[in-house]
């Protein structure tokens, strides 16, 4: 549990209400990172902004291939919960479980599944990543502009990940996800 106070939903001003009014509508619930961020509604606003910038080029399902992907490399349980909730809208879940488990051998695109590797190796060990790793996405049909959003959208969700894991805050494990999906989603991390 972070050592952070937070902000109690009845003492919100109307930035902070706002933020929680939209987790409630979403998931029924404020989430743990939410309360978290909402000390910093500027940041956290900025934060949305960048990932609309980064995820509409990229498309709904490239962005959270990616975003999974990245959790797994920052060994995130927040975030491969929370997206893989998200991802739940764009998978059956029965295909979910497998791209949670090993995305190599989910029924993916070949596209997918190096999009996948090279953004979890961001959130793994990006400081020894070379042109070849940016290159096996360019042998897979990616623009340079698609290689880009790929790898900034991988390194912001090492930064929210990181930033989140760094406070202790508590994981919350959404009600959608099944006993099979969480496990699969978290077995590794």
């Amino acid at each position: 549990m972070s050592i952070l106070h937070t902000i109690p939903e009845a003492d919100a001003d109307a930035t902070t209400a706002a933020m929680y009014d939209d987790d409630i509508a979403d998931q029924g619930f404020v989430a743990a990172h939410t309360k978290v961020m909402a000390l910093n509604p500027g940041a956290y606003a900025a934060w949305e902004a960048l990932i609309g910038e980064i995820a509409r080029p990229l498309g709904l399902r490239r962005y959270e291939l990616v975003t999974l992907a990245a959790a797994r490399g920052t060994r995130s349980r927040h975030c491969r919960l929370a997206h893989g909730r998200r991802s739940l809208a764009l998978f059956e879940e029965d295909q979910l479980v497998r791209i949670a488990a090993d995305y190599r051998d989910a029924d993916l695109s070949p596209a997918e599944v190096a999009m996948m590797a090279f953004a979890e190796r961001v959130g793994r060990d990006s400081d020894r990543m070379t042109d070849a790793d940016s290159l096996s996405l360019r042998q897979h049909g990616f623009s340079d502009r698609e290689i880009l959003d790929i790898t900034l959208a991988a390194a912001a969700r090492n930064y929210y990940s990181r930033a989140i894991q760094a406070l202790a805050v508590d994981v919350d494990v959404p009600e959608e996800i099944g006993p099979e999906l969480r496990d699969a989603l978290l077995r590794g991390l």
